[in-house]
């Protein structure tokens, strides 16, 4: 008789496997986010955003094929000249929501026939709002939509011209080309409006996920605090030498660099620990190294 052999993971592994699964959880929930934006609340007020989205819904407007299909069309192009072009190693997240962005159209867009909202700029405000949330949460974790991020990759590597610059006035062109089929300034003026919305919240849904604070605590309790933040919020607690002026006593101070949804577990144990303790928290423009941001050259 032979054994079974028990395979086990260990724990690097096991958190690992949690961090992508985590991290395809949270591009899905954007993706989501992203696809309602758009099929619920700009493509029935016959608004035209940016990006390859925005290409998708001219085509659905003047030949009614489905956004799904001439997204994922177009992209699929794109994603094979990239990989020609940056490498294999270009992005299995990219590939990833491309394919599950097109899903979500498909399926969505079907099931919404009528618009939720029949003012434009309600229509515009609540959609870019959705979708520059959605693709936040997807940048955040390393993904992309595709589509004119992809253009200003292969064309900064061979230019000298910012993506950032490169994407805008793609968007630009691809918004004010919705006069070609509607002779309207108006759908042009929603699309501009989604447009910012869209960019406004991408940038605060980034630096809300990633925000940080600086923490200081003053306790006499400082080593039992010390020992359970680092225990139960895993992060790292520096033990300064201080000296109160007023008291002209010695004392330690506790300063602890964390993200700002942790701050509420760290008030937490202090308040367990020591109530009659002093603390200061700041925001924290951004913080690089282990555990947080990694150091760009």
């Amino acid at each position: 008789m032979f054994k079974k052999k028990k395979i086990t993971l260990d724990k690097t592994s096991k958190k690992n496997i949690y961090k992508i699964v985590r991290s395809y959880f949270l591009i899905t929930i954007g993706l989501l986010m992203c696809s309602i934006g758009w099929t619920a609340f700009i493509l029935p007020a016959q608004i035209t955003g940016g990006g390859m989205t925005g290409v998708s819904a001219l085509i659905f407007y003047s030949t009614k094929i489905p956004v799904g299909l001439s997204f994922l069309l177009m992209n699929v192009i794109l994603v094979l000249i990239a990989i020609k072009i940056l490498g294999t190693g270009f992005g299995i997240k990219t590939v990833y929501s491309v394919i599950v962005l097109s899903f979500f159209f498909s399926i969505f867009q079907h099931l919404i026939t009528e618009p939720i909202i029949k003012e434009g700029f309600m229509s515009s405000v609540i959609g870019g709002g959705l979708a520059g949330t959605g693709m936040g949460l997807i940048f955040s974790q390393g993904g992309s939509t595709g589509g004119t991020d992809i253009i200003a990759m292969i064309i900064n590597k061979y230019r000298n011209i910012s993506p950032g610059r490169l994407i805008l006035y793609v968007d630009v062109i691809i918004i004010s080309s919705s006069f070609i089929i509607f002779h309207s300034l108006e759908k042009i003026v929603y699309g501009f409006v989604t447009m910012g919305v869209t960019s406004y919240t991408i940038d605060l849904a980034i630096s809300g996920i990633k925000k940080s604070v600086q923490i200081f605590i003053f306790s006499r309790k400082y080593n039992d605090l010390a020992e359970r933040i680092t225990k139960e919020i895993h992060r790292g607690v520096t033990v300064i030498d201080g000296n109160g002026w007023y008291t002209k006593e010695n004392q330690k101070i506790l300063m602890i660099i964390a993200r700002k949804r942790e701050a509420h577990n760290i008030f937490r144990i202090t308040k367990e620990i020591d109530p009659e303790a002093f603390i200061s928290q700041a925001n924290v423009m951004g913080v690089y190294g282990k555990g947080f941001d990694k150091i760009k050259s």
